[in-house]
């Protein structure tokens, strides 16, 4: 039996929805915890929380969490309409199973989206830079059309001001000086950052970027010094500053503010930007106080996003990934 044209074959529903599974391994997380697992059934995918990879003392809300899941679920809904299919998206579609954060089925089969499959080929090709930016100057045309595509998923996005810079570097700075002065969360930065490889995820030394003078302090990933990156000769004088937030804490818009975060970094990669998603702010309540300030209290910081232009051309390592096999439950016959 065959299926009609309105009506894709199992076999072709389970290759479109594998892919974008496959392609969500890529999203930015919170300390690249990677906090999600997909099931794959005959006609869905749904997306499920892992709230052991939860951080106790960065994000005892789950608010990172959810930000990170719903990266996941945009890279997701990219390549199924890079493919060339609409997704058909439920979420939070079941109050007594909280974990299970969005459904989604194939809709009809369009032409591929242009823009879609852009900022899909730049999944790969995403990292988080944490070297400093040199001193050209992000576009204004620029940040209006990223602007654009965030509000498209459901969130906001406020560049700040160079006057509103200072109070960004020292809400900044004083979460970092909180932190690390935690136990628990030096603890749970050892954790993070030294992780056996086969475990695939976490940020490895390799990856983080020694201490210096920056407009806005990059959290230090290894106060111990290992660091296996040198920040540069640039001081971020070109980098915009952008602060991702939404209306509420609600989870429903924690997701959406995650969607809207990895379609902020896709078009902001195929645009040729580096991007270095900030969390450190929003962990702490005091600087976290001071960043809604910055929005003059209209809404509640989700994550500041640092954008620039590297002058560093030197390839970034890979993050490392979690296994699909360890990430993705296959169910039943979808032959």
């Amino acid at each position: 039996m065959t299926a009609s044209p309105d009506r894709p074959a199992r076999s072709e529903v389970r290759a479109v929805l594998d892919a974008a599974a496959r392609a969500s391994l890529h999203a930015p997380s919170v300390f690249n915890t990677q906090p999600w697992r997909w099931r794959l059934a005959a006609d869905r995918l749904e997306l499920y929380a892992e709230t052991s990879r939860q951080l106790d003392t960065v994000d005892p809300d789950g608010r990172l969490m959810l930000l990170s899941c719903g990266a996941a679920l945009h890279h997701a809904r990219t390549v199924i309409a890079s493919i060339g299919w609409t997704a058909v998206v439920e979420r939070l579609p079941e109050d007594a199973r909280p974990d299970l954060l969005a459904r989604i089925r194939l809709g009809t089969a369009v032409p591929a989206n242009p823009e879609a499959r852009r900022m899909a080929a730049a999944i790969h090709r995403r990292r988080t830079d944490r070297r400093a930016f040199g001193e050209r100057p992000v576009p204004a045309d620029v940040l209006t059309r990223l602007r654009r595509f965030v509000e498209h998923e459901g969130a906001y996005l406020h560049v700040v001001r160079r006057d509103q810079m200072p109070m960004l570097a020292i809400s900044t700075a004083r979460a970092a000086d909180a932190e690390l002065d935690d136990p628990a969360y030096r603890a749970e930065l050892h954790q993070w950052t030294n992780r056996p490889a086969f475990h695939g995820d976490g940020v490895p030394p390799a990856t983080a970027v020694k201490p210096a003078p920056r407009r806005v302090p990059v959290r230090d990933y290894t106060p111990d010094g290992s660091a296996g990156l040198v920040a540069g000769d640039g001081h971020d004088q070109g980098a915009a500053y952008v602060v991702l937030f939404g209306t509420t804490t609600e989870r429903a818009d924690l997701l959406r503010g995650g969607e809207a975060l990895s379609a902020l970094l896709l078009l902001a990669t195929a645009d040729g930007l580096a991007t270095a998603p900030l969390s450190d702010t929003i962990e702490v309540d005091w600087p976290r106080h001071l960043l809604r300030g910055l929005l003059s209290d209209v809404g509640e910081p989700y994550l500041v996003v640092r954008l620039g232009y590297a002058e560093d051309g030197a390839p970034l390592p890979a993050a490392p990934r979690r296994a699909a096999e360890d990430v993705i439950t296959v169910e039943g016959d979808l032959r």
